[in-house]
């Protein structure tokens, strides 16, 4: 799944781990989903939706697979 969390997570200015620490998740888990080898569940989705206040959408992408 094609995503922008690398580049929202610039902006804020985190690394990977202060970003799982606010998710309550591994920094491999953070990395995985940076990479597109890890699609992350519905409930993680909507945990960095509301974390970056946009809507899912505009995070996440489809890549039709």
């Amino acid at each position: 799944m094609k995503n922008r969390l690398r580049e929202l997570r610039a902006v804020k200015e985190w690394s990977q781990s202060d970003l799982a620490g606010k998710l309550g998740v591994s920094r491999q888990t953070i990395n995985a989903i940076e990479t597109e080898k890890y699609d992350p569940s519905l409930p993680l989705t909507f945990k960095v939706a509301w974390l970056f206040k946009l809507p899912i959408e505009e995070i996440f992408e489809h890549d039709g697979k």
